[in-house]
């Protein structure tokens, strides 16, 4: 098997991307996860701020991979085999940035009490969603280059 052409610096960014994002994902959890009961105006806000911020992570981890010099090109002129497991990844991202945005939407200010158990249903769905796609880009790198990336902690 021919080995992909990606370069340490490429991989540093996406190390660097990774922690980023797991850093966004931490964040927008505990954001979830704080008290809301008589404060879900402020909850709402926490929860928001901590979503604009995944957004950003999520869009430059999207560049980072998908970018027209991105990890994405190097894994596929490597090896085409693993052309199906990066255009899974790649459908992930429209469906996780659809999730995002959507969830934005939902969480603008002001977040009444009604409000709070659908945020944190949506939430931890997204949340879900987002851990799994790690879990499989990692898995890709790791078929692709051997080696590991780490979980960005």
């Amino acid at each position: 098997m021919d080995q992909p052409l990606a370069t340490r610096a490429e991989l540093d960014a996406v190390r660097v991307r990774r922690a980023e994002l797991r850093e966004a994902l931490d964040a927008f959890e505990r954001a979830l996860a704080a008290p809301a009961a008589g404060r879900a105006v402020v909850w709402g806000e926490a929860v928001h701020a901590g979503l604009l911020e995944l957004a950003d992570d999520f869009g430059a981890h999207v560049e980072v991979t998908e970018g027209p010099d991105g990890l994405h090109q190097s894994i596929l002129a490597g090896d085409l085999r693993l052309s199906n497991a990066v255009g899974a990844l790649t459908a992930e991202h429209e469906q996780i940035a659809a999730e995002i945005a959507e969830l934005v939407a939902d969480s603008e200010a002001p977040v009444g009490a009604e409000d709070v158990d659908g945020l944190r249903e949506q939430g931890t769905r997204l949340l879900g969603h987002l851990i799994r796609h790690r879990q499989r880009g990692a898995d890709l790198i790791y078929e692709a280059f051997e080696t590991d990336i780490g979980g960005g902690d």
